[in-house]
């Protein structure tokens, strides 16, 4: 005998089959009315080889979207489209030939307007042999002349010549190990030691690190170790 648990689900399902338009004998497949386009809203599916697809709300979207587009199958949208081509309008950016600019004529004039700002071009190219490259003296060229001579602006050469009179060290008095304000010898320049037994650090450093040493309770004769000595 049925519990009445049973009974309530039994009736929830055929309540659910009942709203359910599609069973046994009216399968839900791609042969059903309802899931062709055939034009009402409810199926989408091409209806034969040559059939629509969509609902029609679909296809009159579709319809609306290609009357505006200007290209379709009798007008297509390639290389050899006058639409695709540069040739004055703003439509096309393709070359059309070999001598003809690229881009739609606000992008030709745009370019036509930098190229005459542009000092350099096809008679007076801009490389390494161009005076406006070259460091001779003005604002502009930065590259070496020649072998010996100078590199950078004028205003390059100016601040280098400042910095290296600021600079006591240079070819006559380089700094290195030997050089006397490399070296630990009682001054404030040098901190390397001046023999094997020389001390090392400026005069500062020595102060310092001597009156580290006199606070220091160990020394040579009392070690710090695991045996301390008295």
């Amino acid at each position: 005998m049925a519990t009445k648990l049973d009974q309530i689900s039994e009736q929830f399902r055929k309540e659910s089959i009942t709203r359910n338009s599609y069973n046994e004998k009216n399968l839900y497949n791609s042969q059903n009315i309802n899931a062709l386009s055939n034009g009402d809203e409810k199926g989408k599916g091409q209806y034969n080889d040559n059939g629509t697809v969509g609902s029609t709300t679909d296809i009159q979207n579709r319809i609306s979207s290609l009357g505006r587009n200007v290209y379709n199958e009798n007008n297509q949208y390639s290389l050899t489209n006058p639409n695709a081509l540069a040739d004055g309008d703003e439509k096309g950016r393709g070359q059309k030939d070999d001598n003809v600019a690229i881009g739609t004529s606000i992008d030709i004039a745009n370019r036509n307007l930098l190229m005459g700002k542009n000092t350099y071009g096809v008679n007076n190219q801009y490389g390494i042999n161009n005076p406006n490259a070259i460091s001779n003296g003005d604002e502009f060229g930065k590259g070496q002349k020649g072998e010996t001579g100078e590199v950078g602006t004028k205003t390059d050469v100016l601040k280098r010549t400042e910095n290296l009179v600021k600079n006591k060290f240079n070819k006559k008095n380089q700094y290195n190990s030997t050089n006397p304000d490399a070296i630990s010898d009682g001054d404030e320049n040098g901190k390397g030691p001046k023999d094997e037994n020389g001390s090392i650090g400026s005069k500062t450093d020595i102060l310092k690190r001597t009156e580290n040493i006199v606070k220091n309770i160990y020394g040579a004769k009392k070690e710090y170790n695991r045996h301390p000595t008295e």
